[in-house]
């Protein structure tokens, strides 16, 4: 691919309407920033107040060739999603690319109770799929659209201590599987990214081991993320990104 033709695929992000779900920090804060500054009007949903207003505040005064705005909701509840996409509809008109990536992080079954669980599934798995079908229905309208879930290496490697998460991880990799086949034929297409170590608010390390870690290769930026976002959705129309798995340089599990 030469200079010309990769910056043609970069502009393809130009005027796109996206909706990142979890997009207050972390992963979805970068994608979010990313896309908007190549053109894309980007709706947020968060469920943290001050989380959306500092992410809206670090780019007041920045050159973005999109819109970003957000709202709050809470995506583990039907009235939540449902709040979510009535505004998408509102600012955006018509939705051409979903990013499903609120996520909440927990141990495994010996900690919590069954309410801590109901909240993890409703937000890690009920959240995805719910807010997969609400894209469904707008993008089949237009024939085409693009839905990315972001997965996490725990969906492979199932360590020890983690089995709820791992769980809920392993669902949405069966379930973008399984939900690709069930729309590319209506010109949607479906990707999943699967992170390894990323240095988030959902690490259980300090943010100054998080940036050691960062330096030493044994942890990716969320920035690192946002851009393998970007490269599922600068593609050609013939050509899917089905699974893009991302580790650290010294991460070897």
């Amino acid at each position: 691919m030469n200079v010309n033709s990769f910056q043609q695929r970069i502009e393809r992000i130009n005027g796109l309407s996206v909706v990142i779900t979890g997009g207050t920090t972390g992963i979805g804060r970068a994608t979010a920033i990313l896309l908007a500054s190549l053109g894309a009007n980007v709706l947020i949903a968060g469920r943290n107040e001050q989380h959306l207003e500092d992410t809206l505040e670090s780019v007041k005064g920045e050159e973005l060739k999109g819109q970003l705005n957000g709202i709050i909701a809470d995506l583990a509840t039907e009235e939540g999603i449902s709040k979510l996409f009535t505004e998408a509809d509102s600012q955006l008109g018509r939705l051409d690319v979903m990013i499903n990536n609120a996520a909440l992080a927990f141990q495994g079954v010996a900690d919590g109770s069954y309410t801590d669980w109901e909240e993890i599934v409703h937000t890690n798995v009920l959240g995805y799929i719910a807010c997969s079908r609400m894209a469904l229905d707008r993008m089949k309208e237009n024939g085409k659209g693009h839905i990315v879930n972001i997965g996490s290496m725990s969906a492979d490697v199932r360590e020890k201590d983690s089995s709820v998460y791992v769980a809920t991880k392993s669902a949405i990799q069966g379930f973008s599987e399984s939900f690709r086949k069930e729309v590319n034929e209506l010109g949607i297409k479906v990707s999943l990214i699967e992170p390894g170590a990323v240095g988030t608010d959902m690490q259980p390390v300090s943010v100054e081991d998080q940036r050691k870690n960062e330096e030493k290769g044994e942890m990716m930026i969320a920035e690192d993320i946002a851009e393998a976002v970007l490269y599922t959705l600068i593609q050609a129309d013939r050509c899917d990104v089905v699974e893009l798995k991302l580790r650290p340089h010294l991460q070897l599990i």
